[in-house]
């Protein structure tokens, strides 16, 4: 997948320059204000590619320019009961702050995209932060909308429980 000279593909999690950039780029988007503001711990930036190898439902993208890594997607299948198909959850998606607005979201976006329908999902799912209006814009691009089955009952909410 590429687009303006930037290549995606995904991350071999056992690679140790994939495991760097991965890391770097998780890191950086953690450290972001829409990322929380707060670094990964050390513990996680030690564990997290092992686990991610570990996981037979994960997938992850990088954005690279030459040996750059610009940009990530960290993706996980699911399962939709109503259409009795996988479905594809884009858990993760940051693209370095010089090089955002320059295609990069809409590449690895598109990476995840094939990756689904290589994989028959009937959808790609993503969360996203009500202030993150740059974000929003690019997911609209691409074709996401908020998840609405009747317009009379609202729009889905995501929420969350920490254990």
């Amino acid at each position: 997948m590429s687009a303006a000279g930037v290549l995606v593909r995904r991350v071999d999690y056992r690679a140790a320059v994939d495991r760097s950039a991965l890391v770097e780029l998780l890191n950086a988007y953690a450290i972001d204000p829409m990322g929380g503001a707060e670094p990964l711990a050390d513990e996680v930036r030690q564990r997290l590619c092992d686990d991610l190898a570990a996981h037979p439902l994960a997938a992850s993208f990088i954005a690279w320019r030459g040996d750059e890594p610009l940009g990530l997607a960290n993706t996980f299948l699911g399962y939709s009961t109503f259409k009795a198909r996988p479905l594809l959850n884009v858990h993760d998606i940051a693209v370095r702050a010089d090089w955002r607005g320059r295609g990069v979201g809409q590449a690895l976006l598109a990476a995840c995209e094939q990756h689904a329908r290589q994989k028959r999902c009937c959808k790609l799912t993503l969360e996203v932060l009500s202030g993150n209006a740059r974000a929003l814009r690019s997911y609209q691009r691409f074709g996401f909308a908020p998840y609405v089955l009747d317009p009379r009952e609202g729009q889905a909410l995501l929420m969350q429980k920490w254990l």
